[in-house]
């Protein structure tokens, strides 16, 4: 398995795949990355060279935020919100979607699972 980046990305999936297992990598960027290097396509992570994935490892350290530091920044600006008191920030505190979506149905994710009410029958 090939270590990039603090994560172990599978053998047996292609590059450009198996590169979207780091947080803040998607595939357009995986894609990228690929071109940028010159690795071809269809080439598998077992494949690859010490040499490719070193280019690889060297390449995303220099040019991308990635795992940890991109969580600690995400982290961060949610932090800033919530210590302003804006808008967004208090959604964030309160565990309600932030963009704007209907609350009165729907939301469950943010929400979390229905809490039934004593007497909401009809």
């Amino acid at each position: 398995m090939a270590r990039i980046a603090g994560v172990n990305i599978p053998n047996q999936k292609r590059v450009a795949i198996g590169l979207t297992y780091i947080h803040g990598i998607g595939r357009v960027t995986a894609e990228q990355i690929c071109s940028k290097i010159g690795i071809p396509a269809e080439r598998r992570v077992h494949e690859l060279t010490d040499d490719e994935v070193l280019r690889i490892r060297e390449l995303i350290d220099r040019e991308y935020t990635v795992e940890g530091d991109l969580r600690r920044v995400v982290s961060m600006n949610i932090k800033r919100l919530m210590d302003l008191g804006c808008y967004r920030g208090l959604r964030h505190r309160k565990g309600l979607p932030v963009r704007g979506q209907r609350t009165h149905t729907n939301a469950r994710t943010r929400k979390g699972p229905a809490r039934p009410i004593a007497g909401k029958k009809k």
